[in-house]
């Protein structure tokens, strides 16, 4: 069977990657079931033919308008797949799709038929704002890392960068390769347009948002980036909960040696 990503060594690379990232996610614990989502932009590893390329089946409603993905072509992982099967077989566990020309529904075109996640909108609503703000990042990451998941299930760590602070403060990495710090939206349904937009509001100060008691949302300039955000900032989340396990509070780093942080590798204050 002929795949889209033949003769497209760019757009085969991404898929690869992406695929990659998924059987991390799988790996950590981080999708039970098929829990979870990926969805990247790849219209800049397209070319005239894909163009032409004739939708398998009719245009599905995205739910609201999003004007500035009007011809963008993603890959979406699918409703009820699973994270490990993406990871094997991407293209039978996902879909590339195109919006349409009205921006309020979109085509599957490649491989095969597979509906998009029922998040699909909330990961199209942030993809949207990324390029109406000429941000470069380009995938959105979804998943449930149990340490972060865990942590929000107190209001102790639900106040405003409370629980950035706390998971800088634990390894200097953290603050260096997430120093944006991590948002929180408060609980709403999953994949309801109240929790996008509550996590739109959120990206525009935090490149992670934890969403209370259900998981994490990324975003990254490729998947891999998305990812290590993620992962940063729940190799924190576990080393304070295994010094909690050992009978004492860790103090963490001070203050003043965060701010030496951010002055030695130029980080945002």
């Amino acid at each position: 069977m002929k795949s889209i990503l033949d003769g497209r060594p760019a757009l085969a690379r991404e898929i690869n990657k992406m695929a990659e990232v998924a059987g991390y996610l799988w790996q950590k614990g981080w999708a039970e079931r098929n829990g979870g989502n990926i969805t990247v932009n790849v219209t800049e590893f397209m070319d005239e033919a894909v163009f032409d390329m004739p939708a398998m089946g009719e245009p599905k409603p995205i739910g609201c308008v999003l004007p500035h993905l009007k011809g963008s072509y993603f890959f979406c992982k699918g409703t009820q797949k699973r994270m490990r099967d993406l990871a094997r077989w991407p293209m039978e566990n996902g879909s590339v799709i195109r919006i349409c020309d009205d921006g309020a529904s979109y085509v599957i075109i490649a491989d095969e038929p597979v509906t998009p996640t029922s998040e699909v909108t909330s990961h199209l609503m942030v993809h949207d704002a990324l390029v109406a703000g000429g941000n470069r990042k380009n995938a959105t990451v979804h998943t449930h890392p149990t340490e972060l998941v865990s942590m929000s299930h107190t209001p102790a760590f639900l106040g405003k960068d409370v629980l950035t602070n706390l998971l800088w403060s634990m390894i200097p990495e953290t603050k260096a390769f997430c120093p944006r710090g991590l948002g929180i939206v408060p609980y709403k349904m999953p994949g309801s347009l109240e929790l996008a937009e509550s996590t739109l509001a959120e990206l525009s100060d935090y490149d992670v948002v934890l969403w209370e008691k259900h998981g994490v949302f990324a975003v990254g300039t490729d998947v891999m980036d998305a990812f290590d955000q993620i992962d940063v900032l729940t190799k924190a989340a576990q080393i304070y909960m295994n010094a909690r396990c050992m009978g004492f509070v860790p103090d963490g780093m001070t203050q003043e040696q965060m701010q030496e942080m951010t002055r030695a590798f130029n980080l945002p204050k």
